[in-house]
Protein backbone atom coordinates (compact mmCIF):
# COMPACT_ATOMS: atom_id res chain seq x y z
CA UNK A 1 0.00 0.00 0.00
CA UNK A 2 1.25 3.41 -0.92
CA UNK A 3 1.76 5.40 2.13
CA UNK A 4 1.81 9.62 1.54
CA UNK A 5 -0.13 12.96 1.63
CA UNK A 6 -3.82 12.22 -0.30
CA UNK A 7 -1.57 14.31 -2.43
CA UNK A 8 1.23 12.14 -3.56
CA UNK A 9 -1.23 9.20 -3.34
CA UNK A 10 -3.52 11.00 -6.59
CA UNK A 11 -0.99 12.67 -8.12
CA UNK A 12 1.19 9.08 -8.49
CA UNK A 13 -1.70 6.84 -9.48
CA UNK A 14 -2.13 6.13 -13.64
CA UNK A 15 -5.44 7.38 -13.50
CA UNK A 16 -4.64 10.81 -12.74
CA UNK A 17 -1.72 11.30 -14.11
CA UNK A 18 -1.24 14.44 -16.25
CA UNK A 19 -3.14 16.58 -13.88
CA UNK A 20 -2.21 20.28 -13.31
CA UNK A 21 -1.21 20.41 -9.67
CA UNK A 22 -3.73 22.76 -9.22
CA UNK A 23 -6.79 19.88 -10.11
CA UNK A 24 -4.90 17.76 -7.71
CA UNK A 25 -5.57 19.94 -4.98
CA UNK A 26 -9.17 19.96 -6.18
CA UNK A 27 -9.70 16.71 -5.96
CA UNK A 28 -7.95 16.03 -2.57
CA UNK A 29 -10.42 18.89 -1.18
CA UNK A 30 -13.25 16.38 -1.88
CA UNK A 31 -11.57 13.35 -0.68
CA UNK A 32 -11.27 11.10 2.57
CA UNK A 33 -9.53 7.70 4.01
CA UNK A 34 -12.03 4.89 4.12
CA UNK A 35 -11.62 1.37 5.57
CA UNK A 36 -14.10 -1.66 4.77
CA UNK A 37 -13.98 -5.18 6.22
CA UNK A 38 -14.14 -8.28 4.31
CA UNK A 39 -17.96 -8.52 3.49
CA UNK A 40 -18.69 -5.32 3.87
CA UNK A 41 -19.94 -3.53 0.78
CA UNK A 42 -18.89 -0.08 -0.58
CA UNK A 43 -21.83 0.58 -2.89
CA UNK A 44 -24.81 -1.64 -3.66
CA UNK A 45 -27.12 -1.48 -7.09
CA UNK A 46 -29.31 0.96 -7.48
CA UNK A 47 -28.16 2.73 -4.36
CA UNK A 48 -27.24 6.52 -5.00
CA UNK A 49 -23.52 7.03 -6.28
CA UNK A 50 -22.60 9.54 -4.47
CA UNK A 51 -18.81 8.75 -4.55
CA UNK A 52 -15.53 6.63 -6.09
CA UNK A 53 -12.75 5.01 -4.77
CA UNK A 54 -9.45 4.97 -5.47
CA UNK A 55 -8.48 1.95 -4.19
CA UNK A 56 -5.15 1.59 -2.12
CA UNK A 57 -5.06 -2.29 -0.88
CA UNK A 58 -7.24 -5.27 -0.55
CA UNK A 59 -9.67 -6.66 -3.44
CA UNK A 60 -12.92 -5.56 -4.25
CA UNK A 61 -15.29 -7.72 -6.38
CA UNK A 62 -17.83 -6.20 -8.84
CA UNK A 63 -21.15 -8.35 -8.92
CA UNK A 64 -24.37 -8.30 -10.86
CA UNK A 65 -27.51 -10.27 -9.37
CA UNK A 66 -28.80 -12.54 -11.74
CA UNK A 67 -32.47 -14.44 -10.26
CA UNK A 68 -31.87 -17.50 -9.48
CA UNK A 69 -28.11 -17.34 -9.73
CA UNK A 70 -27.58 -14.46 -7.00
CA UNK A 71 -24.39 -12.30 -6.89
CA UNK A 72 -22.25 -12.94 -10.43
CA UNK A 73 -18.69 -12.02 -10.25
CA UNK A 74 -18.11 -9.85 -12.93
CA UNK A 75 -14.79 -8.45 -11.94
CA UNK A 76 -12.14 -7.66 -8.93
CA UNK A 77 -10.17 -4.53 -8.56
CA UNK A 78 -7.61 -4.28 -6.57
CA UNK A 79 -4.56 -1.42 -5.24
CA UNK A 80 -4.71 1.67 -8.17
CA UNK A 81 -7.91 0.60 -9.26
CA UNK A 82 -11.01 3.07 -9.80
CA UNK A 83 -14.03 1.64 -8.85
CA UNK A 84 -17.20 3.55 -9.91
CA UNK A 85 -18.27 5.66 -12.96
CA UNK A 86 -21.76 5.79 -12.10
CA UNK A 87 -21.54 9.39 -10.15
CA UNK A 88 -20.78 10.94 -13.53
CA UNK A 89 -24.01 9.75 -15.67
CA UNK A 90 -27.87 10.61 -14.21
CA UNK A 91 -29.12 9.67 -12.41
CA UNK A 92 -26.16 8.67 -10.67
CA UNK A 93 -27.06 5.09 -9.10
CA UNK A 94 -24.80 2.47 -9.04
CA UNK A 95 -25.40 -0.48 -11.76
CA UNK A 96 -23.64 -2.97 -9.61
CA UNK A 97 -22.77 -4.23 -6.20
CA UNK A 98 -19.00 -3.83 -4.84
CA UNK A 99 -18.14 -6.10 -2.25
CA UNK A 100 -14.58 -5.98 -0.19
CA UNK A 101 -12.98 -9.83 -0.31
CA UNK A 102 -10.21 -8.55 2.64
CA UNK A 103 -9.75 -5.21 4.28
CA UNK A 104 -9.87 -3.04 1.96
CA UNK A 105 -8.18 0.71 1.99
CA UNK A 106 -9.39 3.41 -0.18
CA UNK A 107 -9.92 7.34 -0.79
CA UNK A 108 -12.92 8.10 -1.36
CA UNK A 109 -14.05 11.08 -3.70
CA UNK A 110 -17.45 12.77 -2.97
CA UNK A 111 -19.58 13.50 -5.88
CA UNK A 112 -21.85 16.00 -5.53
CA UNK A 113 -18.27 18.06 -4.59
CA UNK A 114 -16.65 16.89 -7.35
CA UNK A 115 -19.66 17.72 -9.82
CA UNK A 116 -19.72 21.19 -8.11
CA UNK A 117 -16.22 21.80 -8.75
CA UNK A 118 -16.27 20.65 -11.97
CA UNK A 119 -19.59 22.76 -13.00
CA UNK A 120 -17.03 25.80 -11.99
CA UNK A 121 -13.79 24.37 -13.24
CA UNK A 122 -14.52 23.12 -16.76
CA UNK A 123 -10.60 21.70 -17.06
CA UNK A 124 -11.69 19.95 -14.10
CA UNK A 125 -14.52 18.44 -15.91
CA UNK A 126 -13.16 17.81 -18.89
CA UNK A 127 -9.74 16.33 -17.69
CA UNK A 128 -12.07 13.74 -15.08
CA UNK A 129 -15.18 13.06 -18.10
CA UNK A 130 -12.16 12.08 -20.33
CA UNK A 131 -10.64 9.94 -17.95
CA UNK A 132 -14.14 8.21 -16.48
CA UNK A 133 -14.82 8.01 -20.68
CA UNK A 134 -11.31 5.70 -20.91
CA UNK A 135 -12.78 3.73 -18.02
CA UNK A 136 -16.17 3.46 -19.10
CA UNK A 137 -14.60 1.78 -22.50
CA UNK A 138 -12.39 -0.49 -20.54
CA UNK A 139 -15.25 -1.87 -18.62
CA UNK A 140 -17.66 -2.33 -21.27
CA UNK A 141 -14.67 -4.49 -23.59
CA UNK A 142 -14.23 -6.58 -20.08
CA UNK A 143 -17.84 -7.55 -20.42
CA UNK A 144 -17.83 -8.04 -24.00
CA UNK A 145 -14.76 -10.31 -23.90
CA UNK A 146 -16.97 -11.95 -21.09
CA UNK A 147 -19.79 -12.13 -23.06
CA UNK A 148 -17.64 -13.91 -25.75
CA UNK A 149 -16.26 -16.58 -23.22
CA UNK A 150 -19.67 -17.39 -22.51
CA UNK A 151 -21.88 -16.98 -25.45
CA UNK A 152 -18.98 -17.06 -28.40
CA UNK A 153 -18.30 -20.59 -28.05
CA UNK A 154 -19.11 -22.57 -31.33
CA UNK A 155 -20.71 -25.07 -28.53
CA UNK A 156 -23.37 -22.56 -27.63
CA UNK A 157 -23.98 -20.81 -31.27
CA UNK A 158 -27.51 -22.07 -32.47
CA UNK A 159 -27.51 -22.08 -36.01
CA UNK A 160 -30.55 -19.66 -37.94
CA UNK A 161 -33.33 -21.93 -38.26
CA UNK A 162 -32.40 -24.65 -35.48
CA UNK A 163 -34.65 -25.20 -32.37
CA UNK A 164 -32.56 -25.89 -28.83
Amino acid sequence: MAIGTMEEVISTQPFFTGLESKLITILVSCASNRVFHPGEYLCREGEQADSFYLIRSGQVTLEVYAPHHGGLRIETLQEGNILGWSWVVPPYRWHFDAKAMDAVRALALDARCLREKCEHDHELGYQLLARFSRLIDERLQTTRRQLLEVYGREDCIVAPGAHS
